[in-house]
């Protein structure tokens, strides 16, 4: 396992649309897929400007495209925005990405809903109905499907970054994207919306049955291995910590050590950094949330894994949990358990 200094870059999120039709909503029947390539306008790939003491960007960035505070304009008063184009009663499946170093995003479509159908890649059924907005941390990627069913017009799309890693606000345009009809004015939108139907990931279940195929354990009590996980901050020397260990590079990657006959992870380095597991085994980790920085967006190579329980519920789900691979960990006090199967022998990193 590893960590690694906190990382507040400039601020970007993707997201990518791709045009479909589908037949009526309940026994969604995709067909006819065209992708519209004003739908990926090419990348600007030019770093805002930061208030100065932070590290904290100004904007968001849209496929590329945003702006900064108006003040902080010297030029290009009127830097173009990313346009989603569709087609009134139409349904478009919206690719989310979180592609920040750090950032999470509240995505929100004014006046409209999502249904959300995939979450890091995998199927995923949502018990809440209506959804108007969901947070995207770094790293993970949702598919929702969006109606076109409003009047025609122009509607902003929102990509608010969270307060403690970024600078939310919409004014001049910024964090924002435009959702624009055929047939509406080019002009920038009008609309306002606060969100009414917020996303609550307790609500989101796995539908792939891959729980089924694999002989991983999810009922309690029933994981073969349980490891705590505690994130430290050390502010003299400014480096976070996994269980009391600063992971720092090793000299030689840990597969060429493993290739070269070194197996036991006492061995290995960087020392204290590495877990050996065994084969076919369930492992449950128990992550602890960290405030300074947070909350931070935790990832593991190799393998998806089952969230048993969210960093701000007390919900335990060990009958559909949702299959991901990214998952926030909260603040201090909160606690976020998680469940793999060691079924892909080989040294995965499990990181923020």
């Amino acid at each position: 396992m590893t960590t690694r200094k906190l990382c507040l870059v400039a601020l970007t999120v993707a997201t990518v649309i791709n045009s479909v039709t589908i037949g009526p909503i309940g026994d969604l029947t995709i067909s006819n897929s065209v992708i519209d390539p004003d739908a990926f306008p090419r990348p600007i790939h030019i770093a805002s400007p930061t208030p100065i003491g932070s590290s904290h960007s100004l904007t968001t960035l849209i496929n590329g495209y945003g702006r900064t505070v108006q003040k902080e304009v010297t030029r290009n008063m009127v830097a173009p925005l990313a346009v989603i184009k569709v087609v009134k009663d139409k349904a478009y499946r919206f690719r989310i990405i979180g592609l920040s170093c750090a950032t999470a995003f509240n995505f929100f479509i004014h006046n409209h809903t999502m249904w959300i159908i995939e979450s890091d890649g995998k199927m995923t059924y949502s018990k809440q109905s209506i959804v108007d907005s969901l947070w995207v941390h770094a790293g993970q990627r949702y598919s929702v499907i969006v109606r076109a069913s409003q009047p025609v017009g122009n509607y902003w799309i929102r990509a608010n970054p969270l307060a403690s890693k970024g600078h939310p606000g919409f004014d001049n345009g910024r964090n924002s994207a435009i959702f624009r009809y055929e047939g509406a004015e080019l002009v920038e939108p009008t609309s306002t919306g606060i969100s009414q139907y917020p996303l609550d990931e307790d609500n989101l279940q796995s539908i792939s049955r891959y729980k089924k195929r694999s002989s991983v354990n999810l009922t309690e009590g029933g994981a073969d291995v349980v490891l705590p996980v505690f994130q430290n901050w050390h502010k003299k020397q400014e480096v976070f910590d996994v269980n009391g260990t600063t992971f720092v590079s090793p000299s030689v990657p840990i597969l060429l050590q493993i290739l070269n006959g070194t197996y036991k992870a006492t061995d290995l380095m960087p020392n204290g950094s590495v877990i050996t597991l065994k084969r076919n085994k369930t492992v449950e980790l128990q992550i602890h949330g960290q405030s300074i920085g947070g909350p931070h967006p935790w990832h593991l190579h190799g393998h998806p894994f089952w969230v048993i329980k969210n960093a701000h519920s007390n919900r335990y789900n060990y009958d559909f949990p949702l299959l991901r691979d990214t998952v926030p960990t909260g603040l201090d006090g909160n606690l976020t358990i998680i469940r793999f199967f060691t079924d892909n022998p080989g040294p995965w990193f499990f990181h923020w």
